[in-house]
């Protein structure tokens, strides 16, 4: 079903599934919500306001004598009548069918009874009608039913015309108009009778219409905050994820070169003290140029929205550092070589970026986990892709990709460019990876 505000809650069947399926309610058989606590008070009130209006008229009425239909029962009797026609107004909302009913066959049987007063018996039967087109959650049950009270009404007023025939005609002295005076006071009284109960069929639609549109705003409302949340949490993963590849790629990099520098220059540094010393300075470069790349990480993120930021690392890391990270692995006792195929081309800096991180990390793995001893760095300048490969003579596969986060970086890295990642052991010895980044040649976009 729909809470009281009109936005769905749980218990509903279709709507629950609704969700499951993620398909637009059907808006054609919303069922509206039951009254809330506050609208079953205005409807008690307002029963009481009709109650006392028709003791009021009835009084009144019978005080001066003019009584709609010439007669009238006793004063306690046409009271009665105008507490059976009042008081089941309390629950119109609750129980419209019900109350629809119970008050036409009341409001039949008191003109029958010639009650005194007509016009709070019309009001009650007016907003039972009403009450049955903006409430009744079954708008088949809605539409007959009020249709069957207008067709019984309308043979009621019949039996009135006929009665009207058969009886003495009314004294007409006054009139004036081109018509015969009693034909147009039934016409007068029928005109009365089809706005009447029009107007009470036309505003319970409106007002059940009205109620559904509102409801649909809210639904959508309530759509578009869950859309935006889920766009924000989204957000906010992609940022964790992305401070995530850069802390492995900055972390995992230098403290592997670190830590096969240190471990180096332990082992020599009795038998030979120049390459220990060697060692230790690469350590300390390393651990430099570490320090400056998580400052410049941990500036970005300090950083506010619209604040500029200010690194001390310079500019992101990109195609012209590959051979620092050649001169690292090499310092780490790899060998490895480095060529570059194809015209050489500006590419997009995040792509650029991205290569960078692609052969940090596959040589931070080989140097740590693979055990080889020979590595070759590939660049390529294709058409419209820049692809980059690692490979070695190691063991493979690599233990990050095993269960690290290694590969797993790369691939987030290359799909963001909807680029692609192919890392696995080569056929004879070794282990490979490749990527392949879409990147337009700049020169011809410019």
């Amino acid at each position: 079903m729909f809470d009281a505000i009109g936005t769905p809650s749980l218990p509903a069947p279709w709507v629950t599934l609704t969700r499951m399926v993620t398909t637009e309610p059907d808006w054609t058989r919303w069922p509206r919500p039951r009254p809330t606590a506050a609208e079953q008070r205005t409807d008690r009130l307002v029963a009481l306001v009709v109650l006392a209006g028709a003791m009021i008229v009835i009084v009144l009425v019978n005080s001066v004598g003019a009584f709609a239909f010439g007669a009238a029962p006793s004063l306690v009797e046409q009271l009665l009548w105008g507490a059976a026609l009042s008081l089941p107004l309390a629950v119109r909302r609750r129980y419209p069918l019900a109350v629809v009913i119970v008050v036409s066959v009341a409001f039949i049987v008191a003109q029958w009874r010639q009650l005194g007063d007509n016009t709070t018996p019309s009001v009650a039967l007016f907003l039972a009608v009403y009450t049955v087109g903006a409430w009744e959650r079954n708008r088949v049950v809605a539409r007959w039913s009020r249709a069957g009270v207008i067709l019984v009404m309308c043979a009621w007023l019949g039996v009135a015309f006929y009665e009207a025939f058969r009886g003495p005609r009314p004294d007409f002295s006054d009139a004036a108009g081109p018509l015969d005076p009693f034909v147009a006071a039934l016409m007068l009284n029928l005109v009365i009778n089809i706005v009447y109960f029009v107007t009470a069929y036309l505003f319970g639609n409106m007002a059940w219409l009205s109620a559904r549109r509102q409801a649909e705003l809210e639904y959508r409302a309530a759509q578009l905050r869950r859309s935006q949340e889920q766009n924000t949490r989204g957000a906010i993963v992609a940022e964790r994820l992305r401070i995530a590849r850069d802390l492995h790629d900055v972390v995992a990099h230098h403290v592997s070169v670190m830590g096969v520098q240190a471990g180096a220059a332990r082992r020599v540094l009795d038998k030979d003290p120049d390459l220990a010393r060697e060692a230790l300075r690469t350590v300390e470069e390393t651990a430099r140029s570490a320090i400056g790349e998580l400052r410049g990480l941990l500036g970005v993120l300090r950083a506010e929205d619209a604040e500029p930021v200010e690194t001390t690392h310079g500019a992101s890391p990109g195609l012209e550092q590959l051979d620092e990270l050649v001169t690292n692995a090499r310092a780490a006792g790899l060998e490895v070589t480095h060529g570059v195929y194809g015209e050489p081309r500006p590419v997009p800096e995040s792509v650029a970026l991205s290569a960078y991180r692609v052969v940090q990390e596959a040589l931070t793995n080989v140097v740590k986990h693979a055990g080889a001893r020979n590595a070759e760095v590939r660049v390529r300048y294709l058409d419209n892709a820049l692809e980059v490969e690692v490979t070695d003579d190691g063991r493979g596969p690599l233990g990050a990709g095993a269960g690290g986060f290694g590969l797993v970086g790369m691939r987030e890295r290359v799909a963001v460019h909807g680029g692609e990642l192919d890392a696995g052991p080569r056929r004879d010895i070794g282990y490979r990876v490749r990527a392949n980044l879409p990147a337009l040649d700049q020169r011809v976009e410019s």
